[in-house]
């Protein structure tokens, strides 16, 4: 089972259209390049610039994130913002498997194995053109950061499997980062891709992670070995994104953050979409998808 999350309400949740090209219909996912419209923020007004910015002097980046907080501020205690960043693991070598011997034949037959010989892809790790991916969302934070002005991640959720550490430790890690929102990323078992049969989704030791990675911190209740994932079975995908709405959920209830960073999977990205409801958006490995996620707590009668 996966660790204990304390969630004791449910919430309603909406991914809310006109602020990020992303959500526009009109653009093709086969071809977006999140570098080149920042992140992919439109250029528009919002109803709080008169007083914010009445010289228009601000970036887009900085009147968005102050009509976020108004709206936080201004909303009901049952209503909530957020803004996610959502970042696909750099390429792995899985990936790499799955392109060379066909779809049909990775499900069937080799996604079933730890490796072919050469190359190991349980809990797969990033080839050296993921590492490049990663390192390239680097270099394009450190550049919104400074010319956009764009608003620090306050937290930083990570899938537990190898990739995604990996992704995220070469995104954020060397980052100039104020002290009080360090890069300090938590470890998030909901977070992971479809769970079962894959070996590339099976992931490693608490202790080895630990060992790879010592600054990364695991939420309570992380155990020491996989207990989710099983040779003969597959997470179908509405059990997905019931998972991943649990895990919205919990990030919803516990923290206070507007800004979060979640690095994980293409599975999972998708499973959020659907979760709050947002178009479909494929992401190509390495690539980052921001959305506006509004949170409605159910109160019981």
């Amino acid at each position: 089972m996966p660790p204990n999350t304390d969630i004791s309400h449910e919430f309603d949740f909406v991914s809310l259209d006109g602020f990020f090209r992303q959500s526009d219909p009109e653009t093709n996912d086969e071809d977006f390049d999140y570098t080149k419209h920042s992140f992919g923020l439109i250029n528009r007004d919002y109803d709080t610039d008169k007083s914010f910015d009445p010289e228009n002097l601000k970036t887009q980046w900085q009147r968005f994130e102050y009509y976020v907080s108004n709206l936080n501020t201004e909303s009901p205690k049952n209503v909530q913002y957020k803004v996610l960043f959502m970042g696909r693991h750099g390429e792995g070598d899985h990936n790499v498997a799955e392109t060379f011997y066909g779809t049909p034949a990775w499900d069937s037959h080799w996604s079933k194995l730890d490796g072919n010989g050469t190359v190991i892809w349980a809990d797969a790790h990033l080839t050296s053109i993921g590492t490049s991916q990663a390192r390239a969302a680097n270099v394009f934070w450190a550049k919104e950061i400074q010319e956009q002005k764009i608003p620090f991640p306050a937290r930083y959720y990570v899938s537990p499997l190898y990739r995604c550490l990996q992704t995220a430790n070469e995104s954020f890690g060397s980052l100039n980062l104020p002290k009080d929102k360090p890069f300090a990323p938590q470890i998030k078992e909901l977070l992971r891709e479809c769970i079962g049969i894959h070996t590339c989704d099976r992931r490693s030791t608490k202790t080895y992670l630990h060992s790879e990675f010592p600054s990364f911190a695991f939420e309570n209740g992380f155990s020491e070995d996989d207990l989710l994932w099983r040779p003969d079975v597959r997470e179908d995908v509405p059990t997905h994104v019931a998972r991943l709405r649990k895990l919205l959920s919990d990030v919803f209830e516990h923290d206070e953050s507007t800004f979060v960073s979640f690095t994980s999977h293409s599975g999972s990205i998708t499973s959020v979409l659907v979760a709050i409801h947002h178009r479909k958006f494929a992401l190509a490995t390495g690539s980052i998808i921001p959305v506006f996620v509004k949170a409605t707590k159910v109160v019981s009668p």
